[in-house]
């Protein structure tokens, strides 16, 4: 045998390389790693990344500079499951840094992760890739692509999953996608519902809340309400309300998702039927947190919004349980009772019985508060409580009320006024009330909230001033304060509630003349027409406003319709213009009286009042018109309270207070009453007036006043004129000289001793007036004018006697004392060329 050789071991292959293990401490060669083609290498560097990145958002952001981002979106996608958990645990990781989320926005990044969590996933993929999904979701662009690619669908299946973590991700994801409506819906017809209610049995309290959090949420929609009580959502809610102590941190969450549930009448009827609402109002009265009563009082407060749900409120006697809570000395807990009781206050039952429970008054002590949250929420209150109940303004008197709420309307807050504003108004209606408002200074108070610029202060404030107004003591609070140019400068408003509003108040303002005439001079006129004379802008109360002004200025009425009614009684101050554009406006006699002698048509001025009557009527309408602290009226009321010199004095006030309102008046006391310029006496029309009383008056039938009135006033006039020669009656050169004479462009009705017909018409209506005697004033083209009278006849008709006016048409120019019928062809070719 030959000798036994050694078998040499065989050599390597040269193409294989040798493993080679590495140890790097720097991230920037961990991040080269993630370019590796093999899985090992990947994996390792994945877990290292995920690592790193855990420690802190310091590291993710390097791990951004250094470039990681990019292959690790596409790395979730990789064949191998190891690579894929610990791509997509790295992600979900990094994605909680803002500067990471921008840039795995603009990778589009969520298809990729939506497609990890299909079921076949391992449960830490699913946990990575919701915590990412939850990261991203409150961006409002990336809550769209999730819904888009059907992210809601995977992640409402993941609710029941075994894993706290996989959970409490996707219903954080679900609940800030649940901010837009339109995945509210979707939530519902995903069936959402009941994982999201076994969510609630979790031994975690972080998805408990969240839960909850996305209930309160989706519970806003009417249908996904309905579809909570069919899974029986709200009795599991009331459980955890009422019976689980161990459940108390959730309460303030329970109960927002309850209140909205309770606006429902379904839900208020299941609640009551299983005692849920006893035990509720049980739960409010009970001292606990404030956030928690806080909450509670909402719920009844959303409940009540409803009619049904506030008789069966009512019925559960919510009232007593408001007026308890109101005590609580903690403003978010008596701002929320206050808009409770104002939601149970549209009930007529609630409404008295607040009152009896003497609610009403530890409401308005509320307007006492430093909080502007709580007065205007106590504000609201009052204004509901108030609305329609003249019992619960007179109580809103008696709790002294009304001096807060006037503070309120200058020192609130938008809300606040408005709804002080509502409470004065309804208290207004009553006489005793709106005098005791006014005494407290309103109509200063109002002019802040007339200047707002905010529409709700607007509409409001010019609507408290309508109510107040209405009597003189109004009107001359809001002369003397300055409030009449605000007032008017809302009509050029282009909200049409506000122009509504102003133009009521102005109407009621224009009871006065001394108002009315102040409202003119400001503009009032020229701006109604504009108002009127558009589709857009007229209103209910606009003609209405037009209308009174006019009727306590018939000068400017004259001027611009041409007529004066049966109705329109002329007095001392009259003047006739000529007829005037409805775009211009008709000037006033001062400025007249201002203008140098010109060669435009005179103006024709009435004034037959000696000046000696003039001061004494002057003296006596300032004190009819005087503002507050003048007059010396006196008003009882219930109270006991007397109103002396116009001014209730509040129940129980002291001296000094007193003195202080009566302090407060003085400046208004001295404050002047414009009135309109009166034009120069009239000798020669007085006298006029005196033969008319003397000849005229005595005549007992109705045709010989008016006959014997128009030959007056003919002979007045230059007598008859015969109708073939009128064009040769000097009427104009007279009254030119009159002019130069009295160097003025104002000529007295008494003067004109040549007068054609638009001269003896006015001269017939202001005489007739005076007397008593009823007749209307109608311009007409070419210097026409002409009166028109009503004669009383008796006709038999089916055995019956009726009277029957019918109007005439009377000569002052031809035949004076004629009278024509109206509509025959004398009466025509009188009132035409």
């Amino acid at each position: 045998m030959g000798k036994k050789v050694k078998k040499e071991p065989e050599a390597a292959p040269k193409e294989v390389f040798d493993p080679l293990p590495i140890e790097s401490k720097k991230a920037a060669t961990v991040v080269l790693m993630l370019s590796s083609p093999e899985e090992e290498v990947l994996t390792k560097a994945c877990e290292a990344i995920y690592r790193f990145a855990e420690k802190g958002d310091e590291n993710r952001s390097s791990l951004l500079a250094l470039g990681a981002v990019e292959p690790l979106t596409c790395l979730i996608s990789h064949e191998d499951k190891t690579v894929r958990r610990y791509a997509v645990m790295a992600l979900g990781v990094m994605a909680s840094n803002n500067d990471v989320k921008k840039l795995m926005k603009k990778l589009n990044i969520i298809p990729s992760v939506i497609s990890r969590l299909a079921p076949e996933e391992d449960v830490v993929i699913h946990e990575f890739g919701t915590l990412c999904l939850a990261s991203l979701s409150v961006d409002f662009t990336c809550k769209v692509q999730i819904f888009d690619h059907d992210g809601l669908q995977a992640l409402i299946r993941l609710l029941s999953s075994p894993d706290p973590d996989v959970k409490k991700n996707s219903v954080e994801c679900v609940y800030n996608l649940v901010q837009e409506s339109s995945c509210r819906v979707a939530v519902r017809e995903l069936s959402g519902l009941a994982p999201l209610l076994e969510l609630l049995s979790s031994e975690f309290p972080v998805i408990q809340q969240l839960a909850l959090r996305t209930l309160a949420s989706i519970s806003t929609d009417r249908e996904t309400r309905t579809a909570l009580r069919q899974e029986h959502g709200i009795t599991r809610l009331m459980e955890v309300l009422t019976t689980k102590q161990e459940f108390s941190d959730l309460h303030v969450d329970v109960l927002k998702v309850v209140s909205n549930c309770l606006q429902d009448v379904e839900s208020v009827q299941l609640v009551q039927g299983n005692g849920g609402l006893e035990k509720l109002l049980h739960f409010i009265v009970t001292p606990s947190s404030p956030d928690i009563q806080t909450n509670a009082v909402q719920t009844v407060g959303r409940a009540a919004q409803s009619s049904e749900n506030q008789k069966i409120l009512h019925e559960q006697n919510v009232e007593k349980a408001l007026v308890d809570l109101l005590a609580v000395q903690n403003d978010g807990v008596q701002a929320a009772t206050c808009q409770a009781v104002a939601a149970m206050s549209k009930n007529p039952s609630s409404k008295d019985t607040f009152r009896q429970l003497d609610g009403i008054r530890s409401v308005v002590q509320l307007l006492n508060s430093e909080g502007n949250e709580l007065k205007e929420a106590a504000a609201e209150a009052l204004s509901n409580l108030t609305n329609g109940s003249h019992t619960n303004a007179y109580a809103v008197y008696e709790a002294e009320g009304d001096e807060l709420l006037v503070q309120l309307l200058q020192d609130g807050s938008p809300g606040a006024t408005v709804h002080a504003a509502a409470v004065l108004t309804n208290m207004a209606s009553q006489d005793v009330l709106r005098c005791s408002i006014l005494s407290h200074g309103a109509m200063q108070a109002l002019l802040t909230p007339l200047n707002s610029a905010d529409i709700r202060v607007l509409v409001s404030a010019t609507q408290t001033v309508a109510t107040l107004a209405c009597d003189a003591e109004g009107r001359a609070q809001l002369r003397n304060v300055g409030g009449l140019p605000l007032l008017v400068s809302q009509l050029k408003s282009s909200n049409a509630d506000v122009r509504r509003n102003a133009c009521w108040a102005i109407s009621v303002c224009a009871n006065d003349e001394p108002t009315a005439t102040d409202l003119c001079r400001l503009g009032a006129l020229e701006l109604l027409q504009e108002i009127n004379t558009s589709l857009n802008s007229q209103n209910q109360f606009s003609e209405a406003a037009l209308q009174k002004l006019l009727d306590k200025n018939l000068s400017v009425k004259y001027s611009l319709t041409g007529r004066l009614s049966f109705t329109d009684i002329t007095t001392d101050g009259f003047y006739d213009p000529g007829q005037v554009r409805k775009s211009h406006g008709v000037p006033a006699l001062e400025d007249i009286a201002k203008q140098g002698v010109n060669q435009h048509r005179a103006v024709i001025a009435v004034n037959g009042k000696p000046p000696d009557q003039l001061i004494t009527e002057s003296a006596e309408e300032t004190q009819h018109d005087s503002p507050p602290g003048t007059q010396t009226s006196s008003v009882v009321s219930s109270k006991g309270i007397s109103k002396t010199s116009s001014k209730i004095k509040g129940k129980g006030r002291r001296e000094d207070e007193k003195q202080k309102d009566e302090d407060d008046y003085k400046p208004q006391l001295e404050a002047p009453i414009e009135k309109p310029s009166v034009p120069p006496y009239d000798v020669a029309f007085h006298n006029l007036i005196t033969k008319a009383t003397e000849s005229v008056l005595p005549l007992r039938e109705e045709v010989d006043v008016y006959s014997a009135l128009a030959k007056l006033v003919s002979d007045a006039m230059g007598g008859p004129v015969d109708a073939e020669k009128q064009h040769e009656f000097p009427w104009e050169l007279h009254l030119s000289e009159l002019k130069f004479e009295l160097r003025s462009n104002i000529v007295p009705v008494g003067r004109i001793r040549k007068g054609t017909y638009y001269h003896r018409a006015l001269l017939f209506k202001v005489l007739a007036d005076r007397l008593g005697v009823s007749c209307s004033l109608v311009r007409g083209e070419y210097n026409r004018a002409w009166n028109e009278v009503l004669l009383t006849f008796t006709s038999k008709n089916e055995n019956r006697f009726h009277l029957q006016p019918q109007s005439y048409v009377i000569d002052l120019i031809h035949r004076p004392g004629n009278l024509m019928k109206s509509g025959t062809p004398a009466a025509t070719q009188y009132q035409t060329i």
